[in-house]
């Protein structure tokens, strides 16, 4: 999304705008080497001032480039849960999705997974992804069982410990895209939802 630095728009989209640049920076040439001054390069802006006056710091930046390819992600497997009918296909579903988005935004799933490496406090604690974070995001898996589980169409299992091994598979799928980039995405969730699928049904 390039424009004119001298074009006024509305704040919303000026830092969408400056998100977006981040994607691209971070993806391109690393979570380090993706200065404010490379990112108004991509974004078109002639000064890094207004990716300040937008943005508290680099932190917060990084922050709101996670929080947005978060809301997309999340928007993406939502809309997928929504069609399907009941346990057994949502739980396909969701690792559909999941794998289908990594495939289908591979700069902004190459920048988060730089991000998360890299974006760490003081004590190397990361400051991308907390603890809240992954129990929302196991949860969401850990309720499609419970609910399949309820219906009987699921065996008997912990669900957090089958939510954690559904979730690291399709969260390591952009790290597989690093070292095998031709790799064939529509077959590799194919295989994932097989395997959930024995593992998981009665």
């Amino acid at each position: 999304m390039r424009e004119r630095s001298g074009r006024r728009l509305p704040p919303e989209v000026r830092r969408q705008q400056i998100v977006e640049a981040t994607i691209e920076a971070v993806a391109a040439l690393g979570y380090r080497a993706a200065s404010f001054a490379k990112i108004a390069e991509r974004s078109g802006l002639s000064s890094t001032r207004l990716i300040s006056y937008h943005f508290a710091g680099r932190d917060e930046l990084m922050s709101a480039t996670v929080a947005h390819v978060y809301e997309q992600l999340g928007g993406h497997v939502a809309g997928h849960l929504a069609a399907a009918d009941g346990p057994r296909a949502e739980l396909a579903a969701y690792v559909r999705a999941v794998v289908g988005f990594v495939d289908g935004h591979r700069t902004e799933m190459q920048a988060l997974s730089r991000i998360f490496v890299a974006f760490r406090d003081e004590s190397g604690l990361s400051r991308s992804y907390d603890a809240d974070t992954d129990e929302r995001v196991i949860g969401t898996v850990e309720d499609i069982l419970r609910r399949g589980q309820d219906d009987g169409v699921f065996r008997t299992f912990d669900t957090f410990v089958m939510g954690s091994l559904v979730q690291r598979s399709v969260d390591g799928v952009a790290f597989l895209l690093e070292t095998r980039p031709d790799l064939d995405l529509t077959a590799y969730a194919d295989e994932l939802v097989a395997t959930f699928d024995i593992a998981t049904r009665r």
